[in-house]
């Protein structure tokens, strides 16, 4: 099943077949670090779930394709001067707060801004520091980079009575303003969606017979929020097997990952075809111990991450070492809108309600790029903000 899988650069295809994943309600309810169910013995013949099965071929031929077109804003106002942005990240070792972060950098040069970003290092601690630091600057608007508000609530309740517009980068679960915390927009793409083609992803490459490790940040509400959607969606096909659904903190991950890879390989066996992570990173630090177990590095397990598209997640897939799949954040887009929505933001205009839509790179459509930089959103916001070249 899994031994057709051929790399063909810029190529779009369905892949003929996919996993499947056992959800019983024991399985999926209160499962924590460790829990386990059996191992299955192959993920091969009939898909165990074929409706199920098929609306996700669907969904994920969809989702690969890498020919289209701009559905963000063409029209806003235009470029407002001498504003300053400080970004504050949750860590900068976090690929996607990184990622966001250097897109904000990019658009900020185009539209003349200032930016600074301030790393909170991981951490409570650092991360209220860094948000302190922030407002004490008087920034023009800070960005809430990939951390929980609340966990900085003191901070922000001083940004919004120094009038000091915020704006999210996967800082609550849903795109768009948020009230309650008070923030001008959140961008990030639409969580329900990312976790859903993951997994439908597992289902459709699997072909509905997959035994899976779901690996996933607890300590963070977004990461948290989005392994349970995955474990739902798995759920929805009943040959599904969750082997394990591990709880790894992001900090943690280099330390943590190859201990956790080591002990799930020895207690499943090739049961364990396929992984599904919240983020990337945690296949940079799982691929030394898959390594160092002799396994193949095109799989199995299959693994697929739920975000964010770093380089070094591209360069797994396309050298098929121990990664398969991810579903990217466009995090240079992103980083372009988050200072487009600022300046709707400093126009007193609403923001624009763009989500990007979701996409899956696998090593058939990754072109050898290193990052999802889907086309027109540079040219959009150039011609928006009156900076065309």
């Amino acid at each position: 099943m899994h031994g057709n899988r051929k790399s063909n650069p810029g190529a779009f295809k369905v892949r003929p077949a996919a996993c499947a994943l056992l959800a019983t309600a024991t399985v999926l309810v209160g499962c924590e670090r460790g829990s386990s169910g059996s191992a299955q013995e192959s993920p091969t013949g009939p898909s165990g779930c074929p409706a199920v099965h098929n609306r996700a071929q669907a969904a994920v031929a969809r989702a690969e394709n890498n020919d289209i077109s701009w559905s963000g804003p063409t029209s806003g106002p235009a470029a407002v001067s001498g504003k300053t942005l400080v970004y504050v990240a949750q860590t900068m070792t976090n690929p996607g707060v990184a990622g966001a972060a250097n897109g904000v950098r990019e658009a900020a040069r185009v539209i003349g801004w200032n930016v600074r970003v301030i790393d909170g290092g991981g951490t409570p601690t650092g991360i209220q520091a860094a948000m302190s630091e922030a407002v004490a600057l008087k920034p023009s608007g800070i960005v809430i980079g990939g951390f929980d508000p609340d966990s900085t609530s003191r901070q922000v309740s001083q940004a919004n009575a120094a009038d000091i517009p915020l704006i999210g980068w996967h800082a609550v679960a849903a795109p768009g303003p948020s009230r309650r915390p008070e923030l001008f927009t959140n961008v990030t793409t639409q969580v329900e969606d990312v976790a859903e083609i993951s997994a439908q992803w597992i289902i459709s490459d699997s072909n509905g017979r997959a035994g899976v490790v779901l690996i996933t940040d607890a300590s963070i509400p977004f990461a948290r929020g989005k392994s349970e959607l995955i474990r739902k969606e798995l759920a929805t096909c009943t040959s599904v097997k969750l082997l394990s659904y591990e709880n790894i903190p992001i900090p943690d991950a280099s330390s943590r990952t190859p201990r956790a890879i080591s002990s799930l390989l020895s207690r499943f066996g090739s049961g364990w075809t396929h992984s599904v992570a919240i983020n990337d990173l945690y296949f940079a630090d799982a691929a030394p111990a898959f390594r160092a177990a002799g396994e193949n590095g095109s799989g199995p397990p299959f693994n697929i991450g739920a975000g964010d598209g770093d380089p070094s997640a591209f360069q797994r897939i396309s050298g098929r070492q121990y990664q398969a799949a991810t579903v990217p954040e466009p995090l240079t887009e992103q980083g372009w809108q988050i200072v487009d929505e600022f300046n709707r933001a400093f126009s007193g205009r609403p923001a624009s309600g763009y989500v990007a839509p979701v996409h899956i790179t696998t090593a058939d459509n990754s072109d050898d790029a290193t990052m999802w930089d889907p086309p027109g959103y540079q040219e959009a916001y150039r011609k928006i903000w009156g900076k065309q070249q």
